[in-house]
C-alpha cells in the first residue's frame, strides 16, 4: 500500500482532473490522491467517480454543496487520517503546481515535518500572471509574515506536504477559514506547535483552464483571519518548544 496521499480539492475542474491525475502518477507512481468535489455543476464530480472505477489509487469525496477549500481540505486530512497514509500533500487542481515537484516535496519530509512548496525563495517563480496579482500576493506574503511572525517566504502557497504527526497534532475542528486564509492557518498552527517547516523552490504558473476561484470576500476573511492567529499567539515571534514528535526533535 502506498503511504503517501495526495489530496485535491475541485470545483468546476471537468478541463483539469483526467490530465493532472496522469501526470502526477507519471511523476510519482506510488501515491494516492483523493479529490474532494464541492459538487461542480460542470459534471467534474462524475468524470472523478469514472477515473477511480479505472484506478484503485484513486478515490473521491462528494459535498452535497459548495463547502470552500478549507473545508474541502478538513475533510480530506481526517480521511487520509482514518487511514495509513504518513505523507499527506496539498496541490490546486488546475496545473497551477506542477506534478514533478511531487518527489522533490516528498525528498524534503524526510527531513521535515512541513514542507512549503514556495514561489519566492531565491528568487520568483510565477508563470503568466499580471503584475497586479504579483504584487497582491508578495504583500499578502508580507502582511502574514509581518503580523503572525510566521517564518517563511511563501506563507499563501497552497503546495504542501505534511507528516502524519503534524495533522494529528492540530485540532482541525478548531479551524475556521474557509478560503486561502485555510493555507495561512494550519501552517501557522503547526509552526506554533513547534514543528519544523521548510521551504522548497517551485515554478508556479497561472490555470491552464477554468476560472479562478479568488473573491472579495476570500480577501476579507484573510485580512481579519491573520489578526486573530496573531492575537490568540499574544504575538509571538518564535514558537513554543519543539514538538516531541517532530523528526528534528
Amino acid at each position: 500500500m502506498n503511504d503517501c496521499l495526495i489530496i485535491i480539492p475541485t470545483y468546476n475542474e471537468l478541463e483539469n482532473v483526467e490530465a493532472l491525475q496522469c501526470s502526477i502518477f507519471e511523476n510519482y507512481s506510488e501515491t494516492d490522491i483523493l479529490f474532494v468535489d464541492d459538487n461542480s455543476p460542470d459534471g467534474t464530480g462524475n468524470l472523478l467517480d469514472e477515473l477511480r472505477g479505472r484506478d484503485s489509487r484513486i478515490h473521491v469525496l462528494h459535498h452535497e454543496s459548495k463547502t470552500g477549500l478549507g473545508r474541502a481540505y478538513i475533510a480530506g486530512f481526517k480521511w487520509a487520517l482514518n487511514r495509513h497514509y504518513q505523507f499527506i500533500l496539498q496541490m490546486d487542481a488546475d496545473f497551477s503546481h506542477d506534478p514533478s515537484d511531487i518527489p522533490r516535496l516528498l525528498d524534503a519530509a524526510q527531513t521535515a515535518d512541513l514542507v512549503l512548496g514556495s514561489r519566492y525563495v531565491d528568487g520568483i517563480r510565477v508563470i503568466n500572471w499580471p503584475l497586479s496579482r504579483l504584487f497582491l500576493s508578495k504583500t499578502s506574503g508580507a502582511y502574514v509574515r509581518l503580523i503572525t511572525g510566521l517564518p517563511v517566504s511563501d506563507p499563501t502557497g497552497g503546495f504542501k506536504c505534511f507528516r502524519r504527526s503534524v495533522l494529528e497534532s492540530i485540532d482541525l475542528d478548531s479551524i475556521r477559514s474557509v478560503g486561502y486564509s485555510f493555507l495561512v492557518e494550519v501552517t501557522f498552527n503547526a509552526w506554533m506547535l513547534g514543528f519544523r517547516i521548510v521551504d522548497v523552490p517551485i515554478t508556479f504558473e497561472e490555470r491552464r483552464s477554468g476560472k479562478s476561484k479568488m473573491s472579495t470576500s476570500i480577501i476579507r476573511e484573510a485580512t481579519w483571519i491573520v489578526w486573530k492567529l496573531g492575537m490568540l499567539s499574544g504575538f509571538r515571534r518564535r514558537p513554543g518548544e519543539r514538538h516531541p514528535r517532530s523528526v528534528a526533535g
